[in-house]
């Protein structure tokens, strides 16, 4: 079968082959809708990005990516990053699509059989030890993205996800808080983990009592959000505001509110984490912690492609997250009062920018 070109990808994605270029360039001008179907049509049809030489150095390099669930807004972030990094250094990329760990191995064996030189991994796969372990065996540069710190000889490019979420814990008393419910992210997940773990460090350090009933099991869907929300706010004794642990559940938890005839943030506040785009369009926006996936995975394919030749140990780089302030935890605890129209001037879009550690280790 011959390899897909740009205009396989334009008759897939119902674009032009232009729009198919100025999204692989990386031009701004394409709207949301019409990039995420072009980078779903790229992954399908697994076509290659591939930029004439820029030096002699880097020109033959190849730089593999294992995704799943292309169509997802993270996975078109993390697409798109590791598109434009390849393409303004020269490299070519590689894409391997796989779900549970045996097709894993068919797709690293692929991409090994292809020549790919790095390997970029991408959540959930980063996340499993047995996927972990398995990359680690193969004794090639990987590069793990948006996860916490790796274990082995696996490198790795992040955030710090607990100072994230000690931040907007942190945020949270500013407002007044001190009853703060939590709905916790897919049981083995490191970063919800570390997440979840600032939480309760927060709460201690601000000797504040985790009540009964303020942990809710979510596994970061929307739908584990609408249960973790009824169990949290369907109750005489609610907490004065949530903290869940990403966005989908977040929007959850405000929906089930608005159920309940609770006004966000005055009835109860609510907060997340990444920052996807369904923050900005909820309302109330949603305050939350801004994950830059597109700029970890440009990050991490420069990491990659500069540890090539290299002797193969773990290196780390730590981005700054963001705390995004919306009106979903504007007015503080028992509510402020104020009007919506106040609450959007005062509250939306407002940020804090947060460094992380050293930016390589």
């Amino acid at each position: 079968m011959s390899a897909a070109t740009i205009y396989d990808v334009a008759r897939l994605a119902r674009v032009s082959p232009v729009t198919v270029s100025r999204v692989i360039n990386g031009n701004t001008r394409v709207g949301a809708l019409f990039r995420q179907r072009v980078v779903a049509a790229i992954a399908a049809l697994k076509y290659q990005v591939n930029v004439a030489a820029r030096s002699t150095r880097i020109g033959h390099l190849r730089i593999g990516l294992l995704f799943s669930h292309p169509g997802a807004a993270f996975m078109s972030d993390v697409l798109l990053g590791a598109m434009h990094q390849c393409s303004a250094q020269g490299a070519r990329l590689l894409l391997g699509q796989c779900g549970d760990l045996d097709s894993q191995r068919g797709a690293i064996a692929r991409l090994i059989a292809d020549g790919a030189d790095a390997i970029l991994v991408p959540p959930p796969l980063c996340e499993l030890a047995s996927a972990l372990r398995e990359l680690d065996g193969i004794g090639m540069q990987i590069v793990a993205v948006a996860s916490a710190p790796p274990t082995a000889g696996i490198s790795a490019v992040r955030i710090d996800d607990y100072a994230g979420a000690r931040a907007m814990m942190n945020h949270l008393f500013a407002a007044g808080h001190r009853d703060i419910a939590f709905v916790t992210g897919a049981p083995g997940h490191a970063p919800a983990q570390l997440r979840y773990q600032a939480y309760r460090d927060a709460m201690d350090a601000a000797g504040q009592e985790v009540r009964p009933g303020r942990v809710a099991e979510g596994s970061f869907t929307y739908r584990s959000g609408l249960a973790a929300a009824s169990q949290l706010l369907d109750r005489a004794d609610r907490p004065s505001a949530v903290f869940a642990c990403n966005d989908d559940m977040a929007a959850a938890v405000i929906a089930v509110a608005h159920g309940l005839d609770l006004r966000v943030p005055r009835d109860v506040a609510v907060c997340g984490f990444d920052d996807k785009p369904i923050a900005a369009a909820l309302w109330p926006g949603l305050t939350t912690i801004r994950q830059p996936i597109n700029a970890l995975t440009r990050a991490a394919v420069q990491l990659a492609i500069d540890a090539i030749g290299e002797p193969r140990r773990a290196r780390q780089r730590v981005l700054p997250f963001t705390l995004v302030t919306r009106e979903s935890t504007a007015g503080g605890a028992g509510g402020a009062g104020r009007d919506g129209a106040t609450l959007r001037r005062a509250q939306a879009g407002r940020t804090a920018r947060h460094s992380g550690a050293n930016p390589a280790i």
